[in-house]
């Protein structure tokens, strides 16, 4: 039978790929499996994807000496693969093997991402299917053009439990992104248990937008996500939106009030008309418990302040809550990360700063902030926002920045969105994901696919954008996500088989 072609199906694109001569690799319940060290956990999770739809019993060994010549599937971490980088790696498929080798566990990890993408899409199935595996002859060179590809997604206005998280993690994790961005908290609900502050998910927790049941993580749930993504080499990212987008902490805690008193629920979803009382002590002592608890069960280095859509507070208010925080979260040893509005601030060197508003004026203000040090995160929202409508048939979503097709997803440069941004201080793209309008995961999915790997490969890969290309590799991902069962939308356009 055929085999896969990598130019023709691989999602991002590999930076270069070379078709090999010879017969194809055949997986059979012979193949042996070895790694070694760090290369052993990566191994792990790539045959537990193998060993339901192969039927084999496929075990990881340790790799033996003059391992090299033998055959298998070999994962090795080579440290000396500097030209790979902290996430590159090096595919190289022949007849008698298949040899992955990278200067990192991550980059091997991405390897088998793109070895999972060169089998049969069944391959995905957690039934046995009865055919053959094999991988074409071919050699892949692959590197990153970003550090940071990332996705947003909102638990806060309608909340999705763990499991439905881990279901997400599993689906970006496919496409190389290495970033997961949760955001916890905002006027309609309070997504992750504080112990010193139990009134946040006791009242904070109850409510969403159209009135639902609302929910929350506990904070083993939160455990479980953090270590998962982990695993797959997702850093999570949590955000508790402040000054504004706070009504769920200010209906908990009446002290968070200048009145003193405890506002209502609120489940609809205007914006822009709740704040912290930013001039009393106990917001910032509230501040202090929230973020070093959650710094604690954070092992990653980010901690997201949102910082976006203040409409009640004076730009002086604004800015002094904004530095305030971010001595907080220096303090819990976590580095800040606000929405684009939180340059107004005076930043620290090595602070992150999300742009999306491609409405707004505040490209210089940006400009100027990456010349001193802060970094920059891209999720234009006209191209990233995946809660924005495909088109005008389509149910779910919101317009606010216009339709947000496929192309459209695909068919821009990061580098090119802010002017004059110092050189090195894009650290990448994120692809935020908003849940007014979304219920289920089945209604995640359908929005976030087949837009999210447009914006993983736009993170990804080094080459230029090529609509026609890129359309045809997206259609050959159709028949996976149907064997995973992800609910993608067969938007307008693609090509779909």
């Amino acid at each position: 039978m055929a085999t896969i072609d990598a130019a023709r199906t691989v999602v991002p694109a590999p930076t270069r790929i070379t078709p090999g001569e010879g017969a194809p690799f055949t997986i059979t319940a012979d193949t042996a499996l070895t790694a070694t060290g760090d290369a052993s956990g990566v191994a792990e999770l790539f045959a537990a994807v193998l060993r339901p739809s192969t039927g084999f019993d496929l075990h990881v060994l340790p790799t033996a000496p003059g391992a090299a010549d033998a055959g298998g599937i070999q994962l090795t971490v080579d440290n000396a693969a500097v030209a790979l980088g902290d996430e590159g790696y090096e595919l190289t498929v022949s007849a008698e093997r298949v040899s992955l080798r990278a200067r990192t566990a991550a980059g091997l990890f991405y390897g088998t991402q793109t070895l999972r993408q060169l089998l049969p899409p069944t391959v995905d199935s957690s039934l046995p299917q009865h055919r053959p595996w094999q991988v074409g002859a071919t050699h892949i060179v692959d590197t990153p053009r970003y550090p940071w590809r990332g996705a947003m997604l909102d638990v806060a206005r309608h909340f999705f439990p763990a499991a439905d998280v881990l279901r997400y993690i599993d689906a970006i994790a496919l496409y190389k992104m290495n970033v997961l961005h949760l955001h916890l908290s905002d006027d309609q609900g309070w997504r992750i248990a504080i112990d010193s502050r139990p009134r946040l998910t006791a009242i904070g927790g109850l409510s969403a937008v159209g009135g639902g049941p609302g929910g929350y993580f506990t904070k083993q749930d939160y455990k479980t996500i953090v270590e998962y993504a982990a695993a797959r080499f997702i850093t999570v990212i949590p955000e508790i939106d402040m000054p504004g987008h706070t009504n769920a902490a200010l209906a908990s805690y009446a002290d968070l009030n200048c009145d003193g008193k405890a506002r209502e629920p609120y489940t609809g979803i205007a914006v822009g008309f709740s704040s912290l009382c930013v001039d009393k002590e106990a917001v910032y002592t509230f501040i202090d418990d929230v973020f070093g608890e959650l710094a604690a069960m954070t092992p990653g280095p980010y901690l997201h302040v949102g910082g976006d859509e203040v409409q009640t507070l004076t730009s002086t208010q604004y800015a002094d809550f904004i530095e305030r925080v971010q001595l907080i979260v220096a303090k819990h040893g976590k580095t800040l990360v606000g929405w684009e509005e939180t340059v107004k601030a005076k930043l620290a060197p090595g602070s992150v700063v999300q742009y999306w508003n491609t409405k707004s004026n505040y490209a210089a203000l940006l400009k100027d902030a990456s010349a001193g040090g802060v970094k920059l995160v891209l999720s234009p929202a006209d191209r990233t926002y995946l809660d924005m409508k495909y088109d005008d048939d389509f149910a779910l979503g919101l317009e606010w920045a216009g339709r947000v097709s496929v192309e459209r997803a695909y068919g821009w440069d990061p580098g090119a969105v802010i002017p004059g941004a110092a050189a090195g201080s894009v650290l990448g793209v994120e692809a935020p994901l908003w849940s007014e309008t979304l219920t289920t995961i089945a209604d995640v999915e359908a929005m976030a696919f087949p837009r999210l790997p447009a914006i993983a490969e736009t993170g990804w890969s080094t080459a230029g954008r090529d609509w026609e290309l890129f359309r045809a590799r997206l259609a050959a991902q159709a028949p996976r996500w149907d064997v995973m069962g992800i609910a993608y939308h067969r938007a307008p356009g693609v090509g779909w088989p």
